[in-house]
């Protein structure tokens, strides 16, 4: 039996019946309110004699005869207190011992003083029963260890391990920050739709869900690019939405189907001025959260203080020995891929395009090697159909990523504005698709039409928040930076 379902019929059954002790005397077993003066961690600040009111829930309880001590805990920390038997009253001092334990919530008033041994506690001179736990704290409440138990119920992961604690409260912090730096350069937080009627803006398999009411299909968002650029053409200049995308592919440490996405777009910008913006961004956040641009994750020491730029073109060629930007026709790209001794054919197999096999190959082949901060530059326009072309050589686009330690962080372009150049990629995105490639885009309408209406110069960029954070924080999967990460 796991963990979190360790809980005896006799335990369940005292914990029932010092629940009704506790409606008998007060009448109500979960309280409505309770009146603090101080959260806990404000209280440690304070000197010995203040009075307080603090309410948390109990981790610790202690009876020495006539004397007790516990703790009450709250996400900031915990403190100690301690009753008498002398102060309180017998019936209050004996209530507190038959009906009170681990996990329930209790408030107390008292003052702040010192042990002799140095702790800081309250001694109480009144407490209240604010809410029953019918459900007893793991026994191993100092470091739940079973996975299943941590992930499920990350309230009880949260309460029993300082590390996960500690790395939540880090990842709400970095969001916080991400918000602060893009407000206070002139960018405005927007919101868009979660279901589209086309799938678009990323190379991905989409979630379907149907519209009861407009008896339709939707798709769960892909990306919101679309919709962020078209509140550009409105006339927002810098725009950002921070929120959840769902992509219906394979689930490892590096991938969940359910995860967080940044993505800005600023008018006038290029794909240089992202560069410059978006790493000045990562270093300040990674040394606001870790204090040094020199850090660890998995043991690998990473050096955030610069990057390698690595030409995707130029690096595939080399590999291949052929120019990447030539490449049209799918069987012969295999066949070639194959004969090399790269891949075998069934590997190769369920890839339907070019766009995909070119993809697939820079991930296995170069990207899984590239470990310290790289902006990967200079791809070929069939890659990504929402990407400016390269005014020198429309086979290139303007974009770059951000890759560490074989994982894309960042992906930012130049985005196509060209309603005519952006026509033509989004059907040879649909001739990809019935061919078999289901990461390939629709054709959007809508999307086009509001081009056609007009767009600045923009440049986007989409950083993904759980690798990112994943990275500062030093944990080996994305599940270990979820709040409520997907569970089967």
């Amino acid at each position: 039996m796991s963990e979190n379902n360790a809980i005896s019929t006799n335990e369940l059954t005292a914990r029932l019946q010092k629940a009704e002790n506790i409606r008998a005397r007060d009448g109500v077993i979960w309280k409505d309110k309770f009146d603090r003066t101080h959260r806990i961690c404000d209280a440690r600040e304070l000197s010995d004699g203040t009075s307080v009111k603090l309410a948390g829930r109990v981790t610790a309880l202690r009876w020495l005869g006539k004397l007790m001590f516990g703790r009450i805990y709250d996400i900031d920390g915990d403190i100690q207190f301690s009753m008498s038997r002398e102060e309180l009253g017998e019936e209050q001092y004996k209530f507190m011992k038959a009906n009170v334990d681990l996990g329930d919530f209790i408030g107390i008033s008292g003052e702040i003083y010192h042990t002799t041994a140095g702790e800081l506690t309250v001694r109480v001179a009144s407490y209240e029963i604010l809410s029953k736990a019918l459900r007893p704290l793991p026994e191993k409440f100092h470091g739940l260890t079973d996975m299943e138990t941590r992930y499920r119920q990350r309230y009880l992961d949260i309460i029993s391990n300082e590390d996960t604690r500690r790395t939540m409260k880090m990842r709400f912090r970095m969001l916080r920050l991400i918000r602060e730096y893009l407000n206070e350069n002139g960018f405005v937080e927007v919101e868009t739709p979660i279901m589209q009627t086309v799938a678009s803006g990323a190379a991905a398999r989409p979630f379907i869900t149907h519209h009861n009411a407009l008896d339709a299909d939707f798709y769960l968002r892909i990306a919101p690019e679309l919709f962020l650029k078209e509140t550009i053409a409105a006339g927002f200049d810098r725009v950002y939405e921070l929120g959840k995308n769902f992509r219906n592919e394979g689930m490892d440490a590096m991938h969940l189907q359910e995860f967080t996405m940044l993505e800005w777009y600023a008018a006038y910008w290029d794909y240089h001025r992202n560069i410059d913006f978006s790493w000045k961004m990562v270093q300040q956040i990674i040394m606001d959260l870790r204090g040094s641009l020199q850090i660890e994750y998995q043991g690998q020491k990473l050096d955030f203080s610069k990057y390698e730029m690595i030409d995707y073109t130029a690096r595939m060629n080399q590999l291949l020995g052929v120019d990447i930007l030539e490449f049209r026709d799918t069987d012969a790209l295999k066949s070639q891929l194959v004969a090399a001794g790269m891949f075998p054919a069934d590997e190769l197999e369920p890839l339907k395009s070019v766009p995909s096999i070119v993809d697939y190959v820079f991930k296995r082949k170069i990207r899984d090697q590239i470990v310290q901060p790289s902006i990967v530059y200079n791809y070929p326009a069939y890659l990504i159909p929402l990407a400016r072309r390269n005014d020198a050589d429309n086979r290139r686009i303007d974009i770059f990523q951000l890759i560490v330690c074989g994982a894309e962080l960042i992906k930012a372009y130049s985005e196509l504005v060209d309603p005519i150049v952006q026509r033509a990629a989004f059907e040879e995105q649909a001739r990809n698709k019935a061919a078999g490639d289901d990461e390939a885009f629709d054709v959007d309408e809508d999307f086009l039409r509001a081009m056609e209406h007009g767009m600045p110069p923009i440049s986007g960029l989409g950083l993904g928040i759980d690798r990112f954070f994943s990275i500062i924080a030093d944990a080996p999967t994305l599940r270990d930076v979820i709040l409520f990460p997907i569970m089967k």
